[in-house]
């Protein structure tokens, strides 16, 4: 296989997880199936056909509205379609054909996913976080993936260290502190990027939930005085992602700054 050939194969595949992706984005947070009822229009509730249903193409053809009511369906399909090609094709250049390749293309499209339902509805669901820990470690039991024994310190690593931040906030501030869901996540991250990634991912979540996070749910109004209204998985996902992208680079560089 050519890479051209390579790259337009894994943008279509891309296309169509990012397709499921929607659907598990909108329908895990509320509890309801993934698999029925089928994808129906918001205002008509007529069924999608097969044919207004192709990734990012059938949006753009009617204009993002539905076919038979003209209610406008929202954006998000397409930009989680055309975000998730990307992810898929970028993993493929990275990587070629290989498990590699695979692992890369799940793990960054599993982060969106968080992400997005984060940042929705301040939920992460288990079928990203647990299901995803699962995936990871199924990846890292398979010939020649990532080492099982450094995926699956990754994870405790990554699940008991936000347990014992999650206890020690709540002790120090008197309420709740850290949803499980971040908890979950991290076990999943862990899984996937080893004992350094989770480290890394936790404190670059952290560093970009405080710069980004919490000016900007401040200046919405989201964020009241003495709560604790953040979407942290939005940030943990952030920086898991940068941490698989330039992890190595950035743990280099520590490594050596410290021996200087």
């Amino acid at each position: 296989m050519t890479t051209t050939l390579l790259l337009i194969y894994a943008g279509v595949i891309g296309a169509a997880v990012g397709s499921f992706l929607n659907v598990c984005i909108y329908r895990w947070p509320a509890e309801q199936s993934v698999i029925r009822p089928r994808s129906r229009c918001p205002g008509c509730e007529r069924q999608i056909a097969w044919y207004d249903n192709i990734p990012i193409l059938s949006w753009i053809l009617l204009r993002g509205r539905c076919r038979d009511c003209s209610t406008r369906i929202s954006v998000q399909y397409p930009i989680i379609e055309a975000a998730t090609a990307l992810i898929w094709i970028g993993s493929a250049a990275a990587h070629g054909p290989t498990l590699e390749a695979l692992r890369a293309a799940l793990f960054l499209t599993l982060l969106l996913g968080i992400a997005m339902t984060d940042a929705r509805e301040m939920v992460i669901p288990d079928q990203f976080s647990l299901g995803g820990t699962a995936i990871g470690l199924l990846m890292a039991a398979l010939p020649g993936g990532y080492p099982f024994l450094q995926a699956l310190l990754g994870a405790l690593t990554g699940y008991v260290l936000l347990w014992a931040v999650k206890l020690g906030a709540e002790k120090a501030l008197g309420k709740p502190a850290l949803g499980v869901g971040d908890i979950h996540m991290m076990a999943m991250v862990g899984a996937f990027t080893g004992i350094s990634g989770a480290l890394l991912t936790i404190f670059l979540g952290s560093v970009l939930g405080i710069v980004i996070g919490v000016p900007y749910t401040w200046a919405s109004g989201r964020l009241a005085p003495k709560s604790t209204y953040l979407p942290l998985g939005v940030f943990l996902a952030m920086g898991a992602a940068v941490t698989w992208v330039f992890g190595d680079a950035i743990v280099a560089w520590y490594i050596a700054w410290i021996r200087a």
